[in-house]
Parts: C-alpha cells; structure tokens; sequence
C-alpha cells in the first residue's frame, strides 16, 4: 500500500489511482525568464523520485510538466533586452532540458508551453464567464472568489479577509492577501497579445497550468505536485478555476515540496542567495552528487545547502560507488549463500515499503547502507558465493531504478566464440546433458563470465 501526505486534507492518505495501474502526474515546470537554481532542482528532483517510484511499483505514468513562456518576468526579461518574447525564451528552455539531462530526470510525457495552447485558455475563461464564475473589468477578465465558496481549502487561507471586488492583475502577490485574479489581461503596449474572442491581451499565471493540465490529463487526475510556495495563490487559484469550468474534483492528492535554505533563508532570486547548476558544476561538483543531495532529505522537510553537506553527499554516494564496484570485480567460489539472499530480499522489501511511506527517503537510503554493511562484513568473513553476489549487485540496480545515481551502464558485447559457447550450453540443458552444461559453465568462468539461469534467460556478467 502506497500512502502520501495530501496537502489538500492535511493527513497521510492510502494512494488510490483514477484507474488501476496507471497514475496521471502534473507537476509545475519551468517559468522561462533565467536559469533555475537549485532551489527549483530540489522540487524537480523530489517530483522525479516519486515518478520513478511509482514506476518501480508497477504503475504507468503519465506526467505533465508545463512550461511557463508567457508571464510578468518573462516579458520584463524580453523588454529589457529589446528581443521578442520567443527569443528571449528559447535561450532557458533550452537550458532546462540541458539541465535536467545532466541531474537524469526521466522525461515527462509532454512539456506544454503556454504560448501554444492560448485557445485552451481563452475556451475556460469563455466558459467561467458564462458560469458567472468570471467577470469583465476594464478589459480584462477575473475569477470571483466570492463566487467560489471552496475557496481556500488547499491552503487554509483566511477567507474572512477577502474584500469583495478587491482585485489584483500581478501573477504573484502577497500570500496574506486574498483577491479576485486575473484570467486574461487586456493588451498593453509594449506587451505581447493575443486577438481572441474575449478581446486582445494575454492570459494570467494560473489559468496556463488548468488549462494545460486538463488538457492532457483530463478534468480530475490524480496527483499535481510542486514547492510550497505555489500553494497559494497559484495552486488555490488552479482549483478554484478549475472545478468552477467543470463542476468536478481537480486533483486528488497535492505533493508540495519544501524549500531548500541557505543560512535559514529561502533560496531565491530575489535574495541573491542562489546557485544554478551551472555555478556547481563550475566548481567541479558531481552533477549525480548534486542530484543525491536533493534527493536524500524527505521532501516535506526543508533542506539547507551547504558546502559541507554537499561534500558529504559526495562521501555517502561514493560509499555505494565504491561497494558496488567491489562486487562487480569480486570473483568467488561459485554457489549460493541461502540466508544472505534473503537478507537481500528483506533489504530490498524494507526499501520499497519505505517509499510506499510518503516518500520516506531517510528509511529506504538506510535499508541500502544496511544491506551495504552486512554484504562487506559477510565479504570480510569469506562467507559468500558467487551467485549471491550477483543477487546483491541485481538488488542494488533495482534501487537504483528509483534513485538514479550509479553510473550508467553501456552496454557490453561479448566475442562471437563466447556467445557461441554459451548457446552450446543452453542447447545441452535444453537435452538434459547437465555434464556438458556445468563442464561449459566451467569454461566460461575461467574465461572472466559468470551465468545466472533466471526465468526470463540466462543472463551474464563479465568478472576481472
């Protein structure tokens, strides 16, 4: 049983998909006007730990992660620069996906940008205007949140603070302060727009990501996740826009991520206390030790940076690098240890019931280093066989689907007379010979390749 901590009910909640064996995953993307410092990593690697995760549970999952191209800062950022809003643009998005190659985030399944999908934003807000959700003011368009009595369940805002007709066009205000929003801005000069059928302008912040979560994730799915600091407004005003255009549940579970400080302050732009990836890897760090670094805190508890822990994620990480380097040069007698095998499955059961548990990072890198430590004090006492090892190194990969941090493999060929050899040994098998079998075995351990006979094969590794 898998449980999250849904910030829309406050408790920890059993996991129950929309549809059995399949998850539908929207989590916040970029907003394209600079490079992401690691602040923003931290949320994308936290959303990259639970994809793989569920993966690893044996679900298919289909992830959104939208692109912010059109906003206040992106067009400040083109304004200033005297350049077009897409040229300005391009620049970032093309460093994010550079970026997120480097720290291996799988790919979601699509990455909408704002500026393509303005007819989906124009149908909701045409739609909440007939509604009588929406309203006109001086050319642009409003959510009523008077209209809206949910208004606030996400984020536990004060409602009795909601002054009626107060309104309020930026895409991010005050936390405190609860007003009508903006779905469309009327057009500006010096400002790109759109000529729609609500007249010319640009849509607000919070109307992009429901229009384009529903878009490809239908009106109701099942997890939307990102930082803390988008719970309001901007995901509040998701729901309230969402659910008033379909009359329907928008999202299940809501996963926020907590922010990662420096010194005890938020990282942010603003403060010019940040780092892009860029700046780390400029000083030569490991870009899979900055990804262990954001990975190995619980995602709800805030992470503070620092120099030192960066280090001594390095020091743990190069722990696992180093053992399972150690077996795969590890060449033992053959055979199998029955009671360390199930030591291994044990591990291996403790670090996925870990995850089932919100995520719990913390216990399931434990279960590794434990599995880690028992496997070298059993090395130390010269109590292992070969083909236990093998089971060690299989349990150690198949955390790693999870967490993405040992290097990644290439894929080895073998001499034609090698692959020959151990086709010959298959057939003999096949024919009952087992005297020829285990003689090829033999032959083929001697030449630096161990056999594992599983049900899906026989699978092979090189040994030195």
């Amino acid at each position: 049983m898998i449980r999250f901590f849904n910030t829309l009910t406050g408790t920890i909640e059993e996991f129950k998909p929309i549809k059995e064996g399949e998850v539908r995953l929207y989590t916040c993307g970029p907003t394209v006007y600079d490079y992401p410092h690691i602040g923003n990593y931290r949320a994308y690697i936290f959303e990259d730990l639970l994809k793989r995760f569920l993966i690893y549970y044996g679900f298919k999952v289909i992830h959104v992660m939208n692109i912010t191209d059109v906003d206040d800062k992106t067009i400040k950022g083109a304004n200033n620069l005297g350049i077009s809003l897409s040229e300005y643009t391009k620049k970032y998005i093309e460093a994010f996906f550079e970026d997120i190659k480097v720290l291996r985030l799988l790919p979601a399944d699509y990455y909408p940008r704002a500026t393509e999908h303005i007819p989906d934003m124009v149908r909701m807000i045409k739609g909440l205007l007939d509604k009588g959700y929406a309203y006109v003011k001086d050319g642009s368009v409003y959510f009523s949140i008077a209209k809206f009595p949910a208004y606030g369940r996400l984020s536990k805002i004060n409602l009795d603070e909601l002054k009626a007709g107060a309104r309020i066009e930026a895409d991010e205000y005050e936390k405190e302060s609860v007003h009508d929003f903006a779905l469309w801005k009327k057009a500006k000069e010096g400002e790109p727009f759109w000529e729609t059928e609500i007249g010319p302008g640009r849509p607000g912040w919070h109307i992009e990501c429901s229009a384009m979560s529903t878009r490809y994730l239908g009106p109701t799915f099942d997890i939307h996740c990102g930082g803390i600091d988008n719970i309001f407004p901007h995901h509040e005003n998701e729901i309230a826009q969402s659910e008033a255009f379909y009359g329907q549940k928008f999202v299940n579970y809501w996963l926020h991520c907590h922010h990662l400080v420096v010194n005890g302050q938020k990282m942010s732009k603003s403060k010019g206390n940040f780092f892009t990836l860029r700046d780390l890897l400029a000083r030569n760090f490991d870009p899979i030790d900055i990804r262990y670094f954001l990975l190995s805190t619980h995602y709800r508890k805030m992470l503070n940076f620092t120099f030192e822990g960066l280090e001594q994620a390095k020091a743990s990480r190069q722990r696992i690098l180093d053992f399972v380097y150690e077996l795969e040069n590890k060449s033992l007698p053959a055979g199998a240890d029955p009671e360390t095998e199930v030591l291994i499955n044990n591990s291996l059961l403790r670090f996925k019931e870990s995850l089932a548990d919100d995520l719990n990072i913390s216990s399931a890198l434990a279960a590794l280093f434990d599995l880690i430590r028992e496997i070298n004090s059993r090395l130390a006492q010269k109590s292992l066989r070969q083909e236990t090892i093998i089971k060690a190194l299989q349990a150690i990969y198949q955390m790693d689907k999870v967490l993405g941090i040992l290097p990644e493999k290439k894929e080895e060929t073998l001499p034609q007379e090698i692959l020959e050899k151990i086709e010959l040994r298959q057939k003999a098998r096949k024919e009952k010979n087992f005297a020829l079998a285990d003689r090829l075995r033999e032959e083929l351990a001697q030449q630096g390749i161990i056999l594992e006979d599983t049900k899906e094969g026989v699978r092979w590794k090189k040994i030195k």
